[in-house]
């Protein structure tokens, strides 16, 4: 009898009326650099009607690989099939692969290689969008070992990535099936704090984002109450997970600038009465909790300024904010301190009657730096001069010891 070889990569495929996009999606698996022999796919049909069960069911019998299908009513969601498949999964590492998307050739090959090298526990392939956006942040250096603190990954909480299976079944980790939108945020940010250390592949296409020309399994799909209950989930695994301070407020900036702040944005104009009411009473736990100067520092004057107003439950302000920003009008730049210091003069910007602290208009150094004169008056501010001397004489002495 044949040793059965442990495989180094399971790749796990929830399909839901995935045709024709899961065609490719497949044949990329099956030209993946990595060989048939170190890979295995499990692939779970939730409930399709369009004939994507069957084509898993072909596809299985003639790929080179192991390939498992599982059929399963439909359940709602993608965390459903997640688990199920992550439960058969028998390799080193898992790889979650949307049925609509498909991999680079040497994607797994890659990845599996930039893990073992660095010993890490997840691995980001770059992702480049087709007809579709992708995240671009993270993607400016590849990088062997980094963590969610030091590196732009908060931004990229897709599943999409590879994650070591001894790391997932250590603490027990799955999708969380009660969420409709956001579930793999969770999942993925829970395993960036959990690692031991994460691996970024910049330089190579690893992974392709397929926008469906049907529209559907589109990520921002979803009524504005899932969006609360994904950022309420987030924002908790955080809190729960990381210290108050710095540290958590850096995190902190991604549920409240991605899933939070959208639903301040220019829809809740066109919003009616009693939504915006509801908006506004489902955010105010959260204000509470988690929103701290520390955050607020952290977000651009505009971001800042509507989340202030909605800690604040002032919706007159804010609407006035918003058809300033809907309108496309830019604020005016107010120097002090010499130029060293700008605020950006949105509505009700040193009003008496809106009350609203000048901070919050406190425009930060990398935001300040598009104003004329800003630059110059800060390089010549004294905390620089000072530092720039302090410099010269550290040099000097250096250079006299070395003479000597």
């Amino acid at each position: 009898m044949t040793a059965v070889t442990q495989p180094d990569v399971s790749v796990i495929i929830g399909a839901y009326e995935a045709m024709p996009y899961l065609v490719e999606c497949l044949a990329s698996v099956e030209a993946q650099t990595i060989g048939p022999a170190r890979l295995e796919v499990i692939a779970v049909d939730d409930g399709s009607t369009d004939g994507t069960g069957e084509y898993l069911e072909e596809f299985a019998a003639r790929a080179p690989m192991p390939v498992t299908v599982i059929h399963q009513e439909n359940s709602g969601g993608p965390s459903g099939p997640r688990n199920v498949g992550l439960a058969k999964a028998a390799g080193r590492y898992v790889f979650f692969l949307d049925a609509d998307d498909r991999l680079g050739p040497e994607a797994l090959e890659r990845m599996v290689a930039m893990a073992d090298e660095n010993g890490t526990d997840v691995v980001l392939g770059k992702v480049e969008g087709v007809n579709r956006t992708p995240p671009k942040s993270m993607w400016g250096k590849t990088l062997g070992r980094t963590d969610v603190f030091s590196s732009n990954i908060k931004f990229t909480l897709s599943a999409q990535k590879l994650f070591r299976r001894d790391l997932l079944d250590r603490h027990g980790m799955r999708f969380d099936e009660s969420l409709f939108t956001g579930e793999d945020a969770l999942f993925t940010m829970e395993a960036y704090l959990r690692a031991n250390g994460v691996s970024v592949i910049a330089d190579y296409p690893c992974y392709y984002l397929v926008g469906r020309e049907d529209g559907k399994h589109v990520t921002k799909s979803g009524s504005y109450p899932l969006r609360f209950d994904s950022a309420r989930a987030l924002m908790k695994l955080i809190a729960d997970m990381v210290p108050a301070g710095d540290k958590r407020d850096l995190l902190m900036v991604r549920p409240f600038v991605i899933t939070l702040l959208p639903q301040f944005g220019p829809r809740f104009l066109k919003d009616s009465e009693e939504v915006r009411r509801h908006k506004l009473e489902l955010a105010e736990p959260l204000m509470e909790a988690y929103w701290t100067p520390g955050v607020a520092r952290r977000l651009k004057v505009h971001e800042r300024l509507r989340l202030h107003l909605v800690a604040r439950q002032r919706t007159d302000l804010l609407l006035d904010v918003l058809r300033f920003i809907k309108a496309k009008k830019q604020p005016d730049a107010v120097l002090e301190k010499r130029g060293t210091r700008v605020y950006f003069a949105y509505p009700h910007f040193r009003s008496k009657q809106a009350g609203i602290p000048d901070e919050i208009y406190l425009a930060a150094p990398r935001e300040a730096r598009s104003v004329e004169g800003y630059r110059e008056a800060a390089a010549n501010s004294f905390p620089r001069r000072v530092l720039r001397k302090v410099r010269r004489i550290v040099s000097a002495k250096t250079f006299k010891t070395a003479a000597a």
